[in-house]
């Protein structure tokens, strides 16, 4: 079974930028998607961006134009660029496959923008 490890969060002013990283234990090639999510606290987790194993993006309506998702498989690893960041961004970001497998959620890595 894959592990998903989440890094690279922290805490931003708004208008900031962050890089996640998502390392995988096995390849990523294997999954048709890799895709992150986040959960605000007192929501349920929402999907944010998507990358297939074609480099084909798609990204959730409020992060559009601001996040950008990548992958290099050689590192086996998924990264989001955040810029722009808001303070609604706050979260524990998470990825997984897309769609999502139960069995892969990691620790997530927390984000939180605030001046």
């Amino acid at each position: 079974q894959v592990q998903f490890v989440e890094s690279g969060g922290g805490l931003v002013q708004p208008g900031g930028s962050l890089r996640l990283s998502c390392a995988a234990s096995g390849s990523i090639s294997s999954f048709v998607a890799m895709g992150w999510y986040r959960q605000a606290p007192g929501k349920q987790r929402e999907w944010v961006a998507r990358i297939s194993r074609f480099d084909m993006t798609a990204y959730e309506d409020h992060v559009k134009g601001r996040f950008t998702i990548s992958r290099d498989n050689a590192k086996n690893t998924v990264y989001l660029q955040m810029n722009s960041l808001r303070p609604e961004d706050t979260a524990v970001y998470y990825c997984n496959a897309h769609p999502p497998l139960s069995h892969y959620w990691g620790q997530g890595t927390q984000v939180t923008v605030s001046s």
